[in-house]
């Protein structure tokens, strides 16, 4: 899930409806608003967002530092004043990235994914088995040849590895595909999109325990 953060409504609207054009989740805060959120949300709302998008607004170069005490996740600036002295002053804040608008959301993400890659020192593509799933959006790999499958589990199945080595529950995976704040989906959506993921990939690499939920498991 994508974080908007801009005391402009139209903004935030517009960059949720572009990022749910491409089939991210994403949400939108006021600067105000999001300071109170970023540092009382549970660790399952704030482990669900991949990025944090920074825009307009008087506390916005108080937000980085109270990110960073909760999460990495990367911390990406859009700036609409093409001076230095404004890019500096984003990046003394402790953003990660700026950017200047216009900026297409898939530009964004792809930002977003070198920032992980370089914070996580890892490949554009990680192997479990005979999967190779990449960061940048691609269909997987199986056994060397494109296995294309449907946005939602194709997420699942990077979620689940960019998790590898620990158990994630439903609902951290729910949050992470749908975001936190959609209410018009249950959460057992996700044992749907996981059944289906099994079955395709024709093996079952996911482990699942009651109570515990899911991991990758490759041996």
């Amino acid at each position: 899930m994508i974080v908007v953060v801009d005391e402009r409504e139209l903004v935030k609207d517009g960059y949720t409806s572009l990022f749910g054009r491409e089939g991210i989740p994403s949400t939108g805060f006021d600067p105000r608003e999001f300071g109170e959120w970023v540092t009382t949300a549970a660790e399952g709302d704030i482990a669900a967002v991949e990025a944090f998008l920074i825009g307009q607004g008087q506390q916005v170069h108080e937000l980085p530092r109270a990110i960073r005490d909760r999460t990495t996740a990367p911390v990406i600036a859009v700036s609409d004043q093409p001076s230095l002295e404004a890019t500096l002053a984003l990046f003394d804040c402790g953003v990660d990235d700026v950017v200047r608008k216009p900026v297409h959301p898939r530009e964004i993400l792809a930002r977003a994914a070198a920032i992980r890659r370089r914070l996580k020192a890892i490949s554009n593509y990680t192997d479990i088995g005979p999967i190779r799933v990449f960061a940048d959006g691609r269909d997987p790999e199986i056994n060397g040849s494109v296995f294309a499958l449907p946005r939602r589990e194709r997420r699942i199945l990077e979620y689940l590895i960019a998790n590898r080595g620990r158990r994630v529950t439903k609902t951290q995976i729910f949050n992470a595909i749908y975001g936190i704040f959609d209410e018009e989906v249950e959460e057992n959506v996700v044992e749907s999109h996981i059944s289906k993921l099994r079955k395709k990939l024709g093996f079952d690499p996911v482990d699942s325990k009651r109570f515990l939920g899911y991991c990758i498991d490759w041996s």
